[in-house]
């Protein structure tokens, strides 16, 4: 993140951190990094709107365009939610289905 930011141009160069860093991330820099008007923008899901973009994606993965089972890389019940935040803490998978059976 820091390398990023300290790589922006002067004036109107912009950095954008997508994702979620790691509990224990730190962004230090230098002060003067923040007056030389460089931008710094974060993101969570590459800005998507559920309401407008979510109704394309349904209809592509109906479609067979979109394969999203590749993307799972666990699966567990409900009663295990706590495995898979610590899937996501480590930074162990990609995408874990959480199973709610009734």
């Amino acid at each position: 993140m820091i390398s990023a930011f300290e790589c922006v141009h002067d004036g109107w160069g912009f950095a954008v951190l997508v994702g979620v860093p790691s509990k224990d991330a730190a962004f230090k820099t230098h002060t003067l990094n923040l007056l030389t008007e460089r931008t710094l923008k974060g993101t969570f899901f590459g800005n998507y709107k559920p309401r407008s973009d979510l109704p394309s994606i349904v209809e592509k993965y109906m479609n067979k365009e979109l394969q999203v089972e590749k993307f799972i890389t666990h699966q567990v019940s409900f009663w295990e939610i706590n495995k898979a935040f610590d899937y996501m803490l480590k930074a162990e998978g990609l995408c874990c289905l959480i199973r709610i059976e009734g």
